[in-house]
């Protein structure tokens, strides 16, 4: 049967469906918490140039770096039928040494691929110093196993040996074993499911439209930099700058950004932010540009397909070496994680001196990110990110505990925790009253308290621990966040990157930002 009678739309829905199917089979497929109950995972569909079709609702942080990841995985051609790359290099593509992404060709009848299926999930750990795999590392080799672009199967056969080389050098081999081959099925499925649309349309329909959708959103994409142009030619300027900063140890490191429109193209620049600086913080290349992605995706009409049309008219400037394009040997594992939150910010940030009343005060800027694990040998490794508060805009109050901006995950529900994990949950609650007051006030952060059943190794990755969420305005803004570990020592209060090691029943208390407030109250 021929498409051609069938409107793009519809095979936008079917190619999200299929990513969407690859999401369920990994989830049902996954042997860990951190994918099976937080949904820690993305999928996407590409075409045979490496260029993103189309993504399932999964992790803005994923899937707007992925592309890269796909790209650096083509550079192993040519491919077979049955062949899978697997990579998590955070200098070739990847974000952190964590997120492992797996990369299939789909052949179609010809001799070369017609598209690519991929998916990249968080494993909750992949080797190095810290249980978890983050932590106050120094350099990348401190942080994990690295894994540059290499073929995990042939033919469809995993190569045992790699894959033994691979879950010898991490915690949890079963566990991290049992992740992989899930996500190995998740793009066996996608591939099955692309064969049967192409039998029943035609390989070459589908390369069509899926060209076609991602001409759509670039089109869409013009039209936002046309009223970005037109709101700076109103505001009789040039471009516009925002500025915030990352907590240090010893300090602040500025994140800055500048917006501007050049010969009907946007360009936005962050090579005014800092040097990279020692530690974690680091962001690749390839999570700034998915900070970017995710922003001009936040502005585009309702309905859009999300593919790679949306940067089509965008130029991303970054200076290599700095906090948003970190190089090797870099430590990156926090910048994933905390400073693409703050690179969010301030894009946004810039955008509400021309969009004004569009753009939503700060959220809570920061994942919370606490890791904990068995020390010693073996044992067991978990890894969670914690909702804050969401800004306050002109729709409203923003929402208490959720995952905002580039974390799209669940929490782990309490049973499965405790079931699966040495750890008792004591408290689990909105932090009221953290929201920042105005006109629409943000929304509050949470609060967790957990109980070490054993020793055990806790990592605390975290920012807004000195500085809430900034409002907009003249709202104020959200309340900082914190860490809180309470043993024999008393009540401490954890340092945005840390790394402990607890006793049985000690306890540690998380405590997230509440949203910036938005507009001035009474007004």
């Amino acid at each position: 049967m021929s498409g051609a009678g069938l409107s793009v739309l519809v095979f936008h829905h079917l190619f999200a469906a299929l990513c969407e199917e690859m999401g369920a089979t990994l989830l049902r497929s996954a042997f860990s918490a951190n994918i099976k109950e937080r949904l820690d995972f993305s999928c996407a569909l590409f075409d045979s140039h490496g260029r993103m079709v189309a993504q399932a609702a999964h992790l803005p942080v994923h899937l707007g770096s992925t592309p890269l990841s796909v790209r650096a995985a083509l550079e192993l051609g040519p491919f077979a039928p049955g062949d899978t790359v697997v990579l998590n290099d955070p200098f070739r593509g990847g974000t952190h040494l964590p997120d492992i992404t797996l990369v299939t060709p789909v052949f179609l009848g010809g001799a070369t691929p017609a598209f690519f299926v991929a998916n990249r999930a968080h494993h909750a750990d992949v080797g190095g110093v810290f249980p978890g795999s983050m932590g106050p590392s120094q350099d990348i080799h401190a942080e994990g196993l690295r894994i540059p672009p290499i073929r995990l199967a042939r033919g469809g056969v995993i190569d045992p040996e790699l894959l033994g080389m691979l879950t010898c050098n991490m915690r949890a081999p079963a566990e991290r074993e049992g992740d992989l081959l899930a996500q190995w099925a998740a793009n066996r499925v996608g591939a099955e499911r692309l064969g049967a649309l192409a039998g029943e349309y035609g390989e070459p329909e589908l390369a069509q439209r899926s060209d076609e959708l991602i001409q759509w959103t670039a089109k869409l994409s013009s039209g936002l930099v046309r009223e970005l142009g037109d709101s700076l030619r109103a505001a009789k300027c040039h471009e516009v700058e925002f500025e915030d900063e990352l907590e240090l140890e010893n300090g602040t490191a500025l994140v800055s950004v500048r917006l501007g429109v050049r010969k009907g193209r946007l360009w936005v620049d962050f090579s005014k932010t800092a040097d990279a600086v020692p530690g974690p913080a680091n962001a690749p290349r390839a999570v700034t540009v998915s900070a970017v992605f995710y922003c001009l995706r936040l502005l585009l009409p309702e309905g859009t397909p999300t593919n790679d049309g949306v940067l089509e008219s965008i130029d991303v400037v970054t200076r290599p070496g700095s906090l948003a394009d970190a190089v090797y040997p870099a430590a990156v594992s926090a910048g994933n994680v905390e400073t693409s939150q703050r690179l969010v910010d301030v894009i946004l940030g810039a955008l509400a001196k021309l969009l004004g009343d569009r753009i939503p005060a700060a959220s809570a800027g920061t994942m919370s990110n606490l890791t904990f694990g068995s020390r010693g040998a073996g044992g067991f490794a978990h890894y969670e990110t914690h909702g804050g508060g969401a800004g306050g805009s002109v729709e409203g109050a923003g929402a208490h505990g959720i995952q905002t901006h580039m974390t799209n995950t669940r929490n782990t529900p309490i049973e499965a925790l405790e079931t699966t994990m040495p750890v008792r949950v004591l408290a689990y609650s909105l932090r009221r009253g953290t929201g920042g007051q105005g006109a629409a006030r943000g929304g509050d952060g949470l609060v967790r308290r957990l109980r070490l059943l054993v020793p055990a190794h806790v990592g605390w990755v975290a920012q807004r621990g000195r500085r809430g969420p900034f409002g907009l305005g003249g709202g104020a803004a959200g309340r900082r966040g914190a860490a809180i570990w309470v043993g024999r020592h008393g009540r401490k209060r954890l340092l945005g990157e840390a790394s402990i090691e607890v006793e049985s029943g000690d306890e540690i208390e998380v405590q997230t930002p509440g949203g910036g407030g938005w507009g001035q109250k009474g007004l």
